[in-house]
């Protein structure tokens, strides 16, 4: 982050920090101003989702929301900065482990796989070439991002230096720009209009969500930062994950031609992250063990998860239509 751009966000904050509205926000009572603000977010979010559900298509509407909750679990996996300055290097490894073996698995099974299905149905014995395309245009996304937008990789060092600033928001920074892709996923899974993958992605990245929540507070609170702070960035860290979801979901919903496309797309860019960041952070300090093993218990839970939500998912022959609670009676179970 260079310095016109710190230039840039202090200015902005100096003219936020003059509205009237805020100053009669600082005069209310610490707990009136939380209330203030959870109100408001709660209205704002059930009136866009109101409005997408109504008026533009049920499907793109659960797939914001689902990218919601999962973008929120990067602010409860900060929530332990409240109690505590410090969790041990291990435990970190493992829960890292854990999520990327999650990760891996919705990837192949909730991603790939039907990816592959659907490319068939559109492009017959084409399929699999569709979904290698689009693999490698995720994942040379990333590699892009990671060239030309400033940030520092998801390594020990980047979590260990509570001393440096600059280096902490940089961390920041490269979390926030890999949710994007994150939040994409579930908003093409959704799109589908299989719940099974949706749900399966959705969960898989909120407990991905969650170590990394935890990697964002900790380092901010030894900076200095208050444990509400720390966690009040954290979940903002999550927060851009809805936009990549009800950009996904709406592409794929309007052209479903681009359906395999953007599943191979999303699931690519999810297997850059773990490959790129996830598991060498876990194995940053020599042979981690228990974080390998992490990797593989993840990766069989969510495969048993995946298989108990719902079976294999039947290519659909046209676009998805809307869905309803009449019409789907799995969301009333």
């Amino acid at each position: 982050m260079n310095v016109d751009a710190l230039d840039t966000l202090e200015s902005l904050a100096k003219k936020v920090l003059a509205w009237p509205f805020y100053q009669q926000f600082q005069n209310q009572t610490p707990l009136m101003q939380r209330l203030i603000v959870v109100a408001s977010l709660a209205t704002w979010t059930a009136i866009v989702l109101a409005i997408l559900y109504f008026f533009i298509n049920p499907i793109v509407a659960y797939g914001t929301m689902a990218s919601i909750l999962a973008g929120l679990a990067t602010g409860a996996g900060g929530l332990p900065a409240l109690f505590v300055k410090e969790v041990k290097q291990r435990t970190l490894y493992i829960m890292l482990g854990g999520a990327a073996g999650v990760m891996l698995a919705a990837t192949a099974f909730s991603l790939v796989a039907p990816g592959i299905q659907y490319g068939n149905q559109i492009w017959p014995g084409k399929g699999i070439w569709v979904v290698a395309f689009g693999m490698m245009l995720g994942a040379l996304f990333l590699e892009l991002a990671d060239r030309y937008l400033p940030h520092e990789h998801f390594t020990a060092q980047s979590s260990e230096l509570g001393n440096s600033l600059r280096k902490i928001w940089l961390f920041i920074t490269a979390i926030t720009l890999h949710n994007f892709p994150e939040g994409m996923a579930v908003g093409v899974s959704f799109g589908s209009g299989d719940w099974h993958n949706g749900l399966s992605i959705a969960s898989a990245i909120a407990l991905q969500n969650i170590p990394e929540g935890l990697a964002v507070a900790l380092p901010l609170v030894g900076l200095g930062y208050s444990g509400k702070q720390a966690v009040m960035i954290a979940t903002l860290t999550g927060l851009v994950e809805p936009i990549g979801g009800f950009l996904g979901v709406a592409a794929v919903t309007v052209f479903f031609p681009l359906l395999p496309i953007g599943m191979a797309f999303a699931a690519g860019a999810m297997l850059f992250v773990i490959t790129d960041d996830i598991i060498p952070e876990t194995q940053s300090k020599g042979k981690a063990r228990s974080a390998t093993f992490a990797v593989m218990v993840g990766f069989i839970v969510m495969m048993m998860l995946d298989n108990m939500i719902g079976g294999s998912p039947t290519p659909p022959t046209s676009a998805p239509s809307p869905v309803t609670l009449e019409s789907d009676p799995a969301i009333l179970r």
